[in-house]
């Protein structure tokens, strides 16, 4: 099974996170099929906090794959930014 999920990346203390599909059974931050964004919790003034290829996130949810509660949280959040 697909699922949309966050990948851990960035240094200790300064979290950086992709959002990827991948297979359900990979490791959170292992092999993934497709990068669809990016999330950076700690970005400062001026900075792209949340970046999402909307396009590739409904074709994979288009294709069954599940959301994980946090990315559906950013997904929420990017969609209410951009109305």
């Amino acid at each position: 099974m697909v699922i949309l999920r966050l990948a851990r990346g960035g240094a200790k203390k300064r979290p950086f996170f992709n959002v990827v599909a991948t297979d359900s059974r990979s490791r959170r931050d292992g092999k993934f099929i497709e990068r669809v964004g990016f999330y950076n919790p700690v970005a400062t003034e001026g900075t792209e906090k949340l970046r999402l290829a909307m396009d590739r996130v409904t074709y994979w949810q288009q294709n069954g794959a599940q959301v994980s509660p946090a990315v559906a949280r950013l997904l929420k959040e990017f969609n209410a930014k951009a109305a």
